[in-house]
């Protein structure tokens, strides 16, 4: 199994829309089964799987004390293919220990100066880890010049996803029922840049991402 992380310092990236889409996709491709994690405190991720019709990606209910032992059976017992955490909206002592347990750390930014601002403590607490990482522009403009500014800006720090979330309205309306917005518009721009940023993201596990380490082992 392979736990991704999804964190961020700066609230509103976009982290629980992430967890949710890139779940879907998993399971919509073929690399099932995958099992979502939530351990923000305000629990959106959980309240959005109670309003899914779908029975997949499913919710672990696991606790932050429990995530070590919660894995581990998500692993062995449930043969689970991918885990994804959702976490908390700052930087804390959880997040630290969560980022312990990633094969990969996603970290969405937005492309505004105070993302990029603050996105360096994120970075340093999974560069102390040791974990591989994956920057990932949300709510971003796709001809705008500051999109490829920030792009280039976290460049300097690891590696960023080629594919990004651009600012569509179809992502927050589709959570709003508990779907996701590929599941209602297959063919829309939203499904392209989800389903490249997933494939991006499996591409990690095969190749060498900025870290305390390289390659993520299969």
């Amino acid at each position: 199994m392979k736990t991704i992380v999804i964190t961020s310092q700066k609230g509103g990236s976009g982290k629980t829309m992430l967890a949710a889409h890139l779940a879907v996709e998993a399971e919509r491709t073929g690399d099932a089964p995958v099992w979502l994690i939530d351990t923000d405190r305000q629990g959106t991720l959980s309240r959005w799987h109670e309003r899914r019709a779908a029975e997949t990606p499913q919710l672990g209910q696991v606790s932050f004390a429990q995530i070590k032992s919660g894995l581990e059976a998500l692993d062995k017992k449930h043969n689970a293919a991918f885990c994804l955490i959702d976490t908390a909206p700052t930087i804390s002592d959880q997040t630290a220990s969560l980022v312990t347990y990633a094969d990969l750390v996603v970290i969405p930014v937005r492309p505004s100066p105070s993302d990029l601002w603050a996105v360096a403590e994120t970075v340093e607490l999974v560069q102390a880890a040791g974990r591989p990482f994956l920057f990932v522009l949300t709510q971003a403009k796709s001809q705008a010049s500051i999109t490829a500014q920030a792009a280039a800006a976290l460049s300097q720090h690891g590696r960023v996803a080629q594919a990004f979330i651009a600012d569509r309205v179809a992502y927050a309306a589709s959570m709003t029922g508990g779907n996701t917005a590929p599941e209602l518009g297959a063919k829309s721009p939203a499904a392209e840049e989800v389903s490249a940023l997933w494939k991006e993201i499996k591409s990690c596990f095969h190749e060498k991402v900025k870290s305390g380490r390289s390659p993520i082992n299969g």
